[in-house]
């Protein structure tokens, strides 16, 4: 891993991050914004075109070798590749959480090398919780009351999984699935929060059995890595990064690859 360019890596990283929920914030709190259509039909916000303009400027500055790669600049795409580094953001993750004003949406930022998510931050500016960690960098929270080291649960709580399941996503591959766990209780939650629910022990397992974008999950992929956890595809293998397809498989996040039924 070649952070040897980055001085302080998470001090650096932790403001920005702030800064562009600062951004979100400023748009959530007044009041009903303008939705658009991407091409994709996917909705964006004036909060998520706000996040990415202070993610791009502020990483740039940080590291002007690493390109950044943003869920908002389709030209940025071309920076994403395989081998090398980049930075890989997503502004505001939950654009549909954020519409629906619940809170539960977060601003990404992961640093990819040779493929993999080294380090990542999450935080939730509306509800001021931050996430940040790396494979052996460990994973921390902090909130309000200061910062924890964060690990993923050891077992499940009563002979209990705890399944992260999201009502919305909930298709018939999923039920299927969860079916094959046994005993299990659902943990909501949304954005990339559904992974730090896995790496801070209030959660074991989180299948998404439907697609995402690799900006939906870098970054929290990194944090449960360094919780202990891991985040597979249906062959086992972690997912990765710089792909020809910004699409991902399938796959599970969860806090032990044991857990994972054959």
């Amino acid at each position: 891993m070649r952070q040897s360019r980055l001085k302080d890596p998470f001090t650096q990283l932790l403001p920005i991050a702030r800064h562009a929920g600062d951004a979100i914030m400023a748009v959530y709190n007044g009041g009903p914004s303008d939705v658009y259509q991407k091409a994709d039909n996917s909705p964006v916000t004036e909060a998520d075109l706000a996040a990415h303009v202070v993610l791009a400027k502020a990483l740039s500055s940080l590291s002007p070798t690493y390109p950044v790669v943003s869920e908002e600049d389709e030209s940025s795409l071309a920076h994403r590749h395989n081998a090398g580094s980049f930075w890989l953001i997503d502004p505001l993750d939950g654009t549909k959480e954020f519409i629906a004003r619940n809170g539960e949406f977060t601003v990404n930022i992961a640093l990819i090398e040779q493929g993999r998510a080294v380090l990542g931050v999450v935080y939730a500016p509306a509800i001021d919780c931050m996430y940040w960690g790396g494979a052996g960098l460990g994973a921390f929270k902090v909130t309000a009351t200061g910062t924890e080291a964060i690990r993923v649960s050891s077992e499940d709580p009563n002979g209990i999984c705890r399944v992260v399941a999201s009502k919305s996503h909930l298709n018939v591959e999923t039920r299927a699935f969860i079916h094959r766990l046994g005993s299990v209780s659902l943990v909501q939650a949304g954005s990339s929060l559904k992974f730090c629910r896995v790496a801070e022990g209030m959660a074991d397992i989180y299948p998404r059995l439907a697609p995402t974008c690799e900006w939906d999950t870098a970054a929290a992929q990194a944090v449960l890595e360094g919780a202990g956890g891991v985040v597979l595809d249906q062959e086992g293998n972690p997912l990765r990064y710089g792909k020809p397809e910004v699409l991902n498989s399938c796959f599970i996040a969860a806090r032990s690859a044991a857990l994972i039924p054959s």
